[in-house]
């Protein structure tokens, strides 16, 4: 699609010799150059129109300029309202749903308010997700300007994410794989209003009491809140049809693949370790519109990690983040599609993210590996006229390297969650959106975070969600793929289980500008007290002479990339002579599942254990362990017993440990056995764990539970 920007101070004419038709869209080819509302150069002689609003969602040009006229990004959420101020008490609050700004009786009707704003203004982004009889059954209705009567009035999962107002993708779920009750679901179709909006629930199913919310209703409704003297046309179901064909283009041109039609500068060649390849130009006046790079190394998945992109705009460096999360897959390659990146099936990686400079622009991708690494690149340029609101790309990435998570307190946690930081960035710019890569290590969620946006020093985030994968589309932790626009998510191999999983939100009409400073923030609060790694990419224009407070990490894109859980965290005995069963490395199991699972309750000594489940008679497990020492060691192994837990034995190194354990009570406990005296290896050793049926009078299950083990070196 054409390059061509809609609604700038800039005349119709201006327009044609600032941006070439270029880039084209290969499903749809060349638009038309639409005309503008205003030839006036000031902006508050501009009228935001849904269809000035559609123009500049599919320009991928427009966001390259700070807004004019400006706009504060805010967002209507259902967080818990104990999230009162930070550092209190409740900041972590995780109730964050069926939260309303108020009821009130409309004409008859009980309606629970979710948005209230006096306008000027535009909803940008609105996602939802329902859980509980009844939930996602009520009527949605918006008001507008005050009017008693609604001019949108219909169920709620029509509206959002039925196509009742827009096509896909402006209105869809996410993920397809996933129940559709299970989805995110989204509305991108902007929602213009001139004086004021109000939306509203009705649902008949929605109970709130001093103790309990239910069903569970979750929303975030992101919106712009222009100043009062902007002309915003009120968004009316007739300009809906008769933007009718205008919504059907957009859709297109999002799902559409960009292509070029000039040939790229080419960066490619073996690089080695500690090496960098580069291109520099030295015209200015031009902008980066498209980069594709593969990657081809022994090890790909520390390639992706090790190989750096780095970016210096008119001698500033702006950009430097590792080749897999620049393009959105993290240190494996994923296939995924969005507005800005695309990775295909042969591993080629690809971003269209506009980057203008006025004079100057030096493109070198470094490796910071041990591996040599080769890299083909292309990159394509256009003519750019560099105008007073134009800022310079960046992106910044970071890694929480084997961060402890606090886990919740029913989880045999602390609860003592904690923020993580994105990015501050101190200046002016826009934020244009972010991505995390997260290496999990429990059998359990590790996103229940809510985003934290603070805007130019306010005292409470005017962007607080209600989880991160609802920060990023989708809803109930699902591990499904996919990929969307403005969200995606490559892989949710860690969503439940020890894995990666890759989220990334792209922000076009819901970008948010800062005058002085941005701090983008989320919560770790994960439901297991464990380790993981967190990398977090953010993506922003800015103004020159901003400060950033992420700086290279030379350190974190050379260490080895995890494969598998006890690559961090290691299956090592420690100074006491004790192996958690829940740091054990499980190397095969012939049926059944094994996971670590935390419960406070049980008398566990690091609140977890090793859980085996619904394993077969003659069944076997194998776990590895290492210890700095060869000698002979008295082996105690601390197991649980249940209602529901099989009859075990065991081996050490293929030789019988202790006798048979039955592991059935008419109740709960932990208990030591022996498992007698054992020659073992200074390094890795292999524990045994086999079914021999169960107590009868057990429940269903074959459950086996390993609290720890305790070697006492003789």
């Amino acid at each position: 699609m054409k390059l061509f920007r809609i609604n700038t101070p800039l005349s119709i004419i201006s327009r044609a010799l600032l941006y070439p038709p270029k880039l084209r869209s290969s499903a749809g080819g060349a638009l038309a150059l639409a005309l503008a509302f205003s030839l006036s150069s000031c902006s508050k002689n501009k009228v935001i129109t849904l269809d000035s609003l559609l123009s500049e969602m599919t320009d991928r040009y427009s966001i390259t300029e700070y807004p004019d006229p400006p706009y504060q990004l805010e967002q209507f959420s259902s967080y818990d309202r104990r999230s009162a101020e930070p550092g209190k008490e409740g900041w972590f609050a995780n109730a964050d749903y069926t939260q309303f700004i108020r009821e009130e009786e409309n004409n008859g009707r009980r309606e629970f308010v979710l948005f209230d704003h006096e306008g000027p203004g535009v909803i940008v982004r609105w996602w939802m997700t329902f859980a509980g009889a009844g939930s996602h059954e009520g009527t949605v209705r918006i008001y507008f300007d005050n009017n008693e009567e609604p001019a949108v009035e219909d169920n709620i999962l029509k509206v959002l994410s039925g196509q009742l107002l827009a096509g896909e993708p402006l209105s869809s779920s996410v993920s397809p794989e996933s129940d559709y009750y299970r989805r995110g679901h989204n509305l991108y179709l902007p929602i213009p209003y001139s004086e004021h909006c109000k939306i509203t629930y009705e649902c008949d199913s929605i109970l709130i009491s001093e103790n309990r919310r239910k069903p569970s209703v979750y929303y975030n409704i992101c919106y712009r809140d222009y100043d009062k003297d902007v002309k915003v046309e009120t968004l009316s179901m007739d300009l809906l049809r008769d933007s009718e064909s205008k919504i059907e283009k957009v859709n297109q041109q999002l799902i559409s693949s960009p292509d070029m039609d000039t040939e790229p500068a080419l960066l490619s060649g073996d690089i080695l370790p500690d090496s960098s390849i580069n291109y520099s130009t030295g015209k200015g006046r031009q902008a980066i519109v498209m980069v594709k790079m593969k990657i081809e190394a022994e090890d790909i998945k520390q390639a992706l990690r090790s190989t750096v992109i780095g970016i210096e705009f008119d001698g500033t460096r702006t950009v430097w983040v590792p080749a897999g999360d620049f393009f959105g897959t993290g240190f494996e390659l994923y296939p995924s599609d969005t507005w800005y990146t695309t990775v295909n099936d042969e591993g080629m990686m690809q971003s269209v993210w506009i980057m203008p400079f006025r004079e100057s622009a030096d493109f070198r991708v470094h490796n910071f590996g041990e591996q040599t690494v080769n890299v083909n690149t292309e990159i394509f340029l256009e003519p750019y006229r560099w105008h007073r609101n134009s800022m310079y790309f960046g992106t910044s990435w970071h890694e929480y390297h084997n961060i402890k998570t606090a886990g919740a307190e029913n989880s045999g946690g602390t609860g003592e969650h904690f923020d993580i930081n994105y990015i501050d960035i101190t200046g002016k710019g826009v934020y244009a959106g972010d991505a995390v890569t997260v290496y999990n290590t429990a059998d359990a969620w590790w996103g229940e975070g809510d985003e934290k946006i603070f805007v130019d020093n306010e005292p409470f985030p005017s962007c607080i969600g209600t989880g991160t994968e609802d920060y990023y589309g989708y809803a109930w932790c699902r591990p499904e793929k996919f990929s969307h626009p403005f969200i995606a998510q490559p892989t949710g191999a860690g969503n439940f289980n020890p894995g990666m999983t890759v989220n990334m939100r792209f922000r076009i009409l819901d970008a948010i500008p800062f005058m002085e400073k941005i701090s983008s923030n989320i919560e770790l609060w994960h439901w297991a007290p464990t380790v993981i790694n967190y990398a977090l990419t953010g993506y922003y224009y800015i103004f020159p002479g901003t400060e950033i407070n992420i700086i290279p990490d030379e350190e974190a894109v050379a260490r080895p990339v995890p494969t598998k859980r006890s690559d961090i965290i290691k299956p090592v005995v420690d100074d006491n002579g004790i192996i958690e069963g829940e740091f054990l490395e499980v190397m095969a199991v012939e049926h059944g599942s094994a996971e670590t699972q935390y419960i406070t309750a049980w008398d566990w000594s690091n609140k977890g254990q090793l859980w085996w489940r619904n394993g077969e008679t003659g069944d076997k497990l194998f776990a590895r362990f290492t210890i700095p020492e060869t000698g002979m060691y008295d082996v105690t192994a601390r197991l649980s017993r249940a209602r529901d837990y099989g009859i075990i034995s065991f081996k050490l190194n293929a030789n019988p440990a202790g006798g048979f354990f039955n592991g059935y009570t008419d109740g709960e406990e932990v208990v030591d056995i022996s498992l007698g005296r054992h020659m073992l290896l200074e390094g890795e050793n292999i524990l045994e764990v086999m079914i021999h049926g169960s107590d009868p009078r057990a429940a269903p299950g074959n459950m086996a539970g390993i609290d720890c083990l305790e070697l006492t070196k003789l």
